[in-house]
C-alpha cells in the first residue's frame, strides 16, 4: 500500500503560505492538508473560504480540508466552490453526519469522517459506506505541535480492519504529531495518509528534505 503524505499548513508561515505550499509540493507531497477551526468546535481560529481559494491557485495538488467546526453542512458548499477536493467533518460536531457526508458528495469532492482520541471507532460503522476518508485524530484537535497519543495506533489498526471489510477503497488517515521515529509504527497499523505539519515545517531543513525523509521512515 502507497502511503500518501499531505504537509498541514497550520505550521506554515501564514505571511507566505503560498510560498510554504509550493515547496511542500517540491519536496514531493501527495496533498495539502487545510486545517479550518472555528473557535467553537476547538478553541483556536484559523482560515475560511477565501484563503482556501488562494491555496488553491497556489498549487494543483489535491486539498484536503479538515472541518473542525460546529454544524459543518453550513459552510462545505462554500469550501467546495474555494477549491477544496475533500472535506472531513467531525463526528462529533455533526447532528446529522450521514446527511453532510451525502451533500459532500453531491458537490463532487471526497467525504470523510474524523474521530477525536475519546471517540471510538465503532461509532463510524454506521457511516463507513458513506465514507471516502476515515481520520483517526492522534493528538486532540485545535493546536499543531503536539505530542502523538499512542493509543491512536490500535485505533488505526481498528479502523483498517473496518474499512477493509465494507469499503476497502476509503482511505485512512492520521493527523497529529507525527514524527520520523513513530512512521514506522503508523504504516504498520493501517494507515493510507499521513498528515504532517510541525514536523514538515519547523524542523530540520524544510518540506523540501522532511517530506522525502518521513517517506523512507513509512517505507522502513
Amino acid at each position: 500500500m502507497t502511503i500518501k503524505i499531505a504537509p498541514s499548513i497550520l505550521n506554515a508561515d501564514f505571511g507566505h503560505l503560498a510560498e510554504a505550499v509550493q515547496r511542500a509540493e517540491a519536496g514531493g507531497a501527495d496533498w495539502i492538508h487545510v486545517d479550518v477551526m472555528d473557535g467553537a468546535f476547538v478553541p483556536n481560529l484559523t482560515l475560511g473560504p477565501m484563503v482556501v481559494e488562494g491555496i488553491r491557485r497556489a498549487t494543483r495538488l489535491p486539498l484536503d480540508v479538515h472541518l473542525m467546526i460546529e454544524d459543518p453542512r453550513r459552510y462545505v458548499g462554500a469550501f467546495r466552490d474555494a477549491g477544496a477536493d475533500s472535506m472531513t467533518i467531525h463526528l462529533e460536531a455533526d447532528r446529522h453526519p450521514h446527511r453532510t457526508l451525502a451533500q459532500i458528495r453531491e458537490l463532487g469532492a471526497r467525504a470523510g469522517v474524523a474521530l477525536n482520541p475519546g471517540t471510538p471507532v465503532a461509532l463510524a460503522a454506521d457511516l463507513v459506506e458513506s465514507l471516502d476518508l476515515l481520520l483517526v485524530m492522534s493528538v486532540n484537535p485545535g493546536f499543531g505541535g503536539q505530542h502523538f497519543i499512542e493509543r491512536a495506533l490500535r485505533k488505526l489498526e481498528q479502523a483498517r480492519s473496518l474499512v477493509s471489510d465494507r469499503n476497502p477503497t476509503c482511505e485512512v488517515e492520521v493527523d497529529g504529531g507525527v514524527k520520523l521515529d513513530n512512521a514506522p509504527a503508523i504504516a504498520r497499523a493501517g494507515a493510507s495518509v499521513v498528515v504532517a505539519g510541525s514536523f514538515v515545517y519547523l524542523e530540520g531543513d524544510g518540506p523540501e528534505a522532511n517530506i522525502p525523509a518521513l517517506r523512507r521512515a513509512l517505507l522502513a
